[in-house]
């Protein structure tokens, strides 16, 4: 009897113990970032696109909480690309989709949150995934952009 009253808060205490841990587990998950290495490969690899499609762009990567990572101007872009590239960055990244998509539905009026919301519902932006992750996004300040922001994905991680 004396064996079975010691052994009954014992199991209590590490059913409690294991209980913890398992909640505190359930409290954080791991994210995957895209780092500043990261952001300028994809840059460079847009940049590499744009050259060889003849054009001159501008683009702005966005790691998962749109903090901007990387910034930059191709020689001979409009004054307004930059802030364009961003602002298509953004819109991606917030509604985790290429913003063509959202220009479509923001067109034929299923959903006109995007411009109340001051977003840039104008094609150019693709969310970065990985492993199904939205990591960050990349906007680029031509219509072609998603063209050259797809291509930077590939480049960097390696898809297809």
């Amino acid at each position: 009897m004396r064996v079975r009253s010691c052994l009954i808060p014992l199991t209590v205490m590490a059913a409690i113990g294991f209980a913890a841990e398992a909640s505190a587990e359930a409290m954080v998950r791991e994210q995957k970032v895209i780092t500043s290495a990261g952001a300028r490969a994809m840059v460079d690899a847009c940049t590499a696109w744009a050259e060889r499609n003849h054009q001159t762009l501008a683009m702005s990567v966005l790691d998962w909480a749109g903090n901007q990572l990387e910034s930059h101007a191709m020689e001979g872009a409009a004054a307004n690309s930059i802030d364009t590239a961003l602002l298509k960055a953004r819109s991606a990244l917030r509604w985790r989709r290429p913003t063509s998509e959202m220009n479509q539905i923001v067109r034929t009026g299923q959903n006109l949150a995007p411009t109340f919301m001051h977003d840039f519902p104008q094609p150019g932006a693709l969310p970065i995934l990985v492993d199904g992750e939205v990591i960050g996004s990349m906007g680029v300040s031509s219509a072609d952009g998603e063209k050259c922001a797809q291509a930077a994905i590939d480049v960097v991680f390696k898809k297809p």
